[in-house]
């Protein structure tokens, strides 16, 4: 499939700029690029996308894998029908899904610090859209800090354009995918094209009888001439 290939510029890029970082910087160290709002920072995540966490980090790393897997499989079953764009954003999701999982699987093996399937994913990219407290009304993240974005990866950002992409192309995807399965069921029984022998059956039907109901010949023999015509 052609949009593998997205998946794999997607892990190539992400763990080049997590060695990058890994050589080149302290552990919570932070660059300005652009000014406060956008600036590299180098923090380490024990949970998902965007520090969500609910569990011991090697539950995170097997549910990964495991919602990995199931995006394999989908993938595979869906092949190359339906709309590209759908499927090369299943790609991007599954590139930074494999991305972070190199991580959790063998950084801490790796970098030294714990097991494997215990490792901490990489993030460096801060974008600092706001910061500020949350009322305590509003469900959930009320009564919290919170900093938008929180620091992400390569990958992360596959996997959010990747969602993203998703929701944009699934209505057009479902439908070419249902109209490709109506033409395949139409294909099954084509009519017959010149040159195609014909059954016995319709050859039978069409041989004329005669008046005993014995089967005549088409071609019709002349008979002797007419001694009285000469």
């Amino acid at each position: 499939m052609r949009v593998l290939w997205i998946t794999l510029a997607v892990v190539v890029v992400d763990q080049a700029t997590k060695i990058i970082v890994l050589n080149t910087m302290m552990r919570h160290e932070s660059i300005p690029l652009l000014g406060d709002w956008l600036r590299l920072t180098f923090t380490e995540n024990p949970g998902m996308a965007f520090g969500i966490t609910f569990g011991p980090p090697a539950l995170v790393t097997i549910f990964s894998i495991i919602a990995t897997l199931l995006i394999v499989l989908y993938m595979v079953r869906i092949g190359n029908r339906g709309y590209f764009p759908y499927r090369a954003s299943l790609a991007l999701i599954l590139g930074g899904a494999l991305g972070n999982i190199i991580d959790r699987v063998f950084y801490g093996v790796l970098l030294g610090y714990d097991g494997f399937f215990l490792g901490k994913v990489v993030d460096f990219i801060h974008v600092n859209l706001w910061r500020g407290y949350v009322p305590e009304a509003v469900p959930i993240i009320g009564g919290n800090y919170v900093a938008l974005f929180p620091i992400w990866n390569v990958a992360d950002m596959a996997i959010v354009v990747g969602v993203v992409g998703i929701l944009v192309f699934q209505k057009t995807f479902h439908a070419r995918l249902a109209a490709q399965h109506e033409a395949g069921a139409h294909g099954e029984g084509p009519p017959a094209e010149a040159g195609t022998a014909v059954p016995p059956s319709a050859e039978a039907d069409d041989v004329p009888v005669g008046a005993n109901g014995t089967p005549t010949d088409r071609t019709t023999t002349p008979g002797p001439p007419d001694e009285a015509a000469g």
